[in-house]
This record gives C-alpha cells, sequence and structure tokens, in this order.
C-alpha cells in the first residue's frame, strides 16, 4: 500500500492508503522521492478548476517528480530497480498525426499527471510507461530531478521564440517557470536577459540563474527601461528599440500585453502563460505594425534529455530554486503555505520518500 495525499475539496487534502500493483509490460513503478508544488496544483488546490479541467472527484495532485525504480514490468530495458529516475508526467496516445511529427504535446488524447481525471504523484510509489521514464546521474539532485519538468517549459519556450547566440530578451514574470525561461534563454546563447517581476527576492534568484537585468516593474514602468537598454546596446532610439524575444511567464493580463510590447520590430513574443480570462483586450496593431511574430507554449516535447543534460553538466542551477521544503506528512501544510505565501517562496518541495 502507498500512503497517498488526495484532494477532495476546496483546500482540503485528506489521507489515504493505495494499492500499487506490480508493473505491467513497459511499465515502472518508482518509489517517489520528491514532488514540487507547481502554481497548477495550488489553482486546483484552491479553485477546483483550470480552465476546462475541473475537479468532480478525489484528485492526487503533483507532477513535478523524482523518484527510485522499485520494479520493472516485462520489456523494460531504459530502467533498472534502484535507479534514481525523473518522470515526464504527460503521456500522448502515440498514434495521432501530432504524436507521429514529434509535437505529442498537442496530442488530443494526453494523459497528463495531476490534470483531472488523471492523477498526479503525492504518493509512496506510482507506476508509469517506461518511455516517460528517465534515468537520472548523481550529479543532478533528487530536488533537481523533479525540477526538470518545469525547465522542460523553459526550454520548449525559447526554441519556439527561436532564441540565438548574441539574442536579447526579457521574461515577463520571474516565478519557476520564468527563471527556468531564463536558465535556457541563457544555455541558447542570449547575451542580455532581462527579467521583469514585482518582488525583489525573485528578481534577485532570476539574476542568480542567468539575467543580466531585472527590473522591479512596481519601480517604474517597464517597458521604457526595457527599450532604453536595447536601445543602448543596438544603437538604435528608443521608440523603435526592443528585445530579439520576450516572454510572458507571470500568466497576467499587464504581463501579456507588455510581452506583445517588448519586441522590437521584426522580434517575437512567446505567450507561456496564460491570462486568467481567455478574452482580453490587447493592442495587436502595433504588434502587427511592427511585424512581431507572436507564438504559443503549450507544456513541451522532446524536452527531458536536453533538460538532462543541463542540469548534469552544472550549465543550469534548479536546486537554486527551491526556497521551501516540507515532509511528506506535512503535504497540507506545504500546499496552504504556498497559497498562502505566493510572494515570499518560488518553489517548495514535498520530501516524500
Amino acid at each position: 500500500m502507498a500512503r497517498t495525499s488526495v484532494l477532495t475539496g476546496t483546500r482540503q487534502l485528506d489521507w489515504t492508503d493505495r494499492a500499487v500493483p506490480a508493473p505491467g509490460p513497459r511499465e515502472v513503478r518508482v518509489r517517489v522521492t520528491r514532488v514540487g508544488v507547481c502554481g497548477s496544483d495550488v489553482h486546483y488546490y484552491t479553485h477546483g478548476r483550470i480552465g476546462p479541467f475541473v475537479v468532480d472527484g478525489p484528485l492526487v495532485l503533483g507532477h513535478e517528480v523524482s523518484g527510485v525504480v522499485d520494479a520493472i514490468g516485462a520489456g523494460v530495458t531504459r530502467v533498472k530497480p534502484g535507479d534514481r529516475v525523473a518522470l515526464e508526467p504527460g503521456v500522448p496516445c502515440r498514434r495521432c498525426v501530432y504524436c507521429h511529427a514529434g509535437a505529442y504535446n498537442l496530442c488530443p488524447d494526453m494523459a497528463f499527471m495531476a490534470t483531472p481525471p488523471v492523477d498526479g504523484a503525492l504518493t509512496e510509489a506510482v507506476l508509469w510507461p517506461d518511455d516517460f521514464v528517465y534515468p537520472v546521474p548523481d550529479t543532478v539532485s533528487d530536488d533537481a530531478a523533479a525540477l526538470l519538468e518545469p525547465l522542460a517549459v523553459g526550454l520548449c519556450a525559447a526554441r519556439r521564440g527561436e532564441v540565438r547566440p548574441g539574442h536579447s530578451v526579457a521574461v515577463l514574470g520571474a516565478g519557476p517557470v520564468g527563471c527556468t525561461t531564463v536558465m535556457a534563454a541563457h544555455a541558447a546563447g542570449a547575451t542580455t536577459i532581462i527579467a521583469v517581476d514585482l518582488e525583489d527576492f525573485r528578481l534577485d534568484l532570476a539574476r542568480q540563474v542567468g539575467a543580466t537585468h531585472t527590473i522591479n516593474a512596481r519601480h517604474g514602468d517597464a517597458l521604457t527601461v526595457i527599450r532604453e537598454l536595447c536601445a543602448a546596446r543596438d544603437r538604435l532610439h528608443a521608440s523603435h528599440a526592443g528585445v530579439d524575444v520576450a516572454f510572458e511567464t507571470a500568466g497576467s493580463l499587464p504581463t501579456t500585453r507588455l510581452t506583445l510590447a517588448a519586441p522590437k520590430p521584426g522580434g517575437t513574443a512567446v505567450l507561456v502563460g496564460l491570462p486568467p480570462d481567455p478574452e482580453v483586450s490587447l493592442d495587436i496593431v502595433s504588434a502587427a505594425s511592427r511585424e512581431v511574430t507572436l507564438r504559443g507554449v503549450f507544456r513541451y516535447a522532446n524536452g527531458y534529455p536536453a533538460a538532462i543534460e543541463l542540469a548534469a553538466t552544472g550549465r543550469v542551477n534548479l536546486d537554486a530554486l527551491v526556497t521551501h521544503r516540507f515532509p511528506f506528512t506535512q503535504t497540507p501544510e506545504a500546499f496552504a503555505f504556498a497559497d498562502r505565501e505566493k510572494r515570499t517562496s518560488m518553489k517548495v518541495m514535498i520530501d516524500v520518500g
């Protein structure tokens, strides 16, 4: 039996014991060691839904996962019992046109951990398909192995933005995904990386993981500062200056507007986060007249190998994002804290193992 934390109502996490069967063909049973608390987990905890995904029954949260292989089923060759692993939380159908094209994040039959009705990993053991279980080297900590998931988002964002060596980028929002986008842009060779947020402690972390400039938007006009920085860099008048790529990672309307305004003419705006309302007022005329390319990001595909390589070689520092830690027995307290202390925490980590 596996001790399991289950969301049973708004801000209500209860304990239960669940049987974990032996792994079937191409399945792996994993003893969970770490689970990072994601903003989506907190949103389900506090609101019971995200867009069309509604919690209408008991749900296990948690999709940022690391663990140790406990048992393997027939045909599994990628891992063996005792291996330290990270779990990619989304499993597609593997048959549709998107899966065959390599864009399996767009699969219409995706089963994603902690997204209703699929249970997540806040439990002592899980079964998972072997092709989405990745061994991690000893140079990657248990915490960092769990945080390969948000790093995969950042890497997907950088790829969608086609960040290249020498580029200037702005990352609007310096939360966990904002910071992993900073890491990914730095790894891709961007030389000017501007992080914008409302909290100094998040901006300090963003600078620690690769930002070259930080702007606290509480204290001034972030767009003006971005344009002035880029004007000096590119020898342009500020009215024609901007970054090569701007990333929205906060999921707010002000940062979405800023993401469309910050690119230079011919630049790119990448929407990683999304505002709470599906229909918002944006200055499309300005973006169109500057020939800004607008791209969206939905999770990631084929990102874990690159994320593991960056973490294993020390090119990114995922451990720096963990600001608070709770034992598994205090999972309800961890979620209450993550909900209450959004302005003073970056990544809350739950030590399951």
